[in-house]
């Protein structure tokens, strides 16, 4: 036992015999500071309950009677809860915390998916005319200047193209048409066809998915593979959802050269796109795990809850 817990014991032990002789208000905010103390040092609830076991074992010494045994039951009781208290406040917070993620992750879905099209359809009806302004103006000119008019039509092109991409990034249209099974399949086949990377797209689940939900884990798969293409060396890649009990689960597995030991430590040097899909997880009340794929390779597995 550290030192620190087995200073907090005695001063919980202290603080219980003192509630039992004089079981006034006094004594029962202490049962509250010692909760909250707790808290801080990082105990849970199952600290507690073995702390407040110590305490038992040290203060009743002596047989009770009948009469006795109930009101000291009782002060056992209302002492617990209150130490307790801290811990359900921030239960408490942390939920209302993670429901107002949720619902501004559900408002910055809903932005994405305005802004992409947006940007999809308006910058198309513009650039659409500025090439039948420039294809007017080029039947205008010599030759020689109605090449350089062209040249320009082409960059307008690439801008075209650039933007149809950059409006799919914020929010793929086949994720709406069609739902997460097809956008994975394509992803997988856009990945294949430009990095040479082998991916199978594994699909098990028994219900549909919140579109939030659907959404992050197409930016996760989407992510986890731009990496694995650019740096693990990888031949083969596998993107694998399951549904679990109250949560779905989404592993991304490679055979590449696996990753740097730094990244797999608690706070360790992660990258940009680790650090964006660990916000993302956060968002939604999920976890990351980040481990080798044996032979050789990584693992990135997720696993974001679901409301009954």
């Amino acid at each position: 036992m550290s030192e620190r817990r087995h200073n907090l014991t005695l001063d919980y032990t202290v603080a219980l015999q003192h509630y039992l002789s004089e079981p006034e208000e006094p004594a029962l905010a202490r049962a509250h500071e010692l909760g909250r103390k707790a808290l801080t040092d990082g105990l849970g609830v199952l600290d507690m309950a073995t702390l407040h076991s110590c305490a038992l074992a040290a203060t009743l010494k002596h047989p009770l009677g009948d009469g006795e045994r109930a009101q000291v039951l009782e002060a056992l009781e209302k002492f617990f809860l209150e130490t307790l208290s801290p811990f359900e406040m921030a239960h408490r917070g942390f939920w209302e915390a993670n429901l107002v993620l949720h619902r501004l992750n559900d408002v910055l879905e809903a932005q994405a998916k305005r802004i992409a099209a947006q940007l999809h359809d308006e910058s198309a009806q513009l650039l659409a005319t500025v090439h039948f302004a420039l294809a007017e103006v080029a039947s205008q000119l010599p030759d020689e200047r109605a090449r350089d008019i062209h040249a320009a039509r082409g960059l307008l092109d690439q801008i075209e193209q650039r933007l149809r991409t950059l409006a799919h990034e914020l929010r793929p249209p086949i994720l709406d048409d069609l739902g997460l099974v097809p956008a994975l399949e394509f992803l997988a086949e856009t990945v294949s066809k430009r990095y040479s990377l082998e991916v199978g797209v594994h699909v098990s689940l028994h219900r549909d998915l919140p579109a939030t939900v659907e959404a992050i884990l197409y930016r996760i798969a989407r992510e986890a593979l731009t990496n694995v293409a650019k740096h693990a060396k990888a031949t083969q890649a596998q993107v694998v959802v399951t549904e679990g009990v109250h949560c779905v689960v989404c592993s991304i597995r490679d055979d590449g050269v696996g990753i740097d030991a730094a990244a797999l430590a608690p706070g360790g040097g992660r990258g940009l796109g680790l650090l964006e899909i660990q916000e993302r997880i956060d968002a939604l009340g999920g976890a990351l795990r980040l481990g080798a794929n044996p032979p050789r390779g990584t693992d990135l597995t997720v696993e974001i809850p679901l409301e009954s």
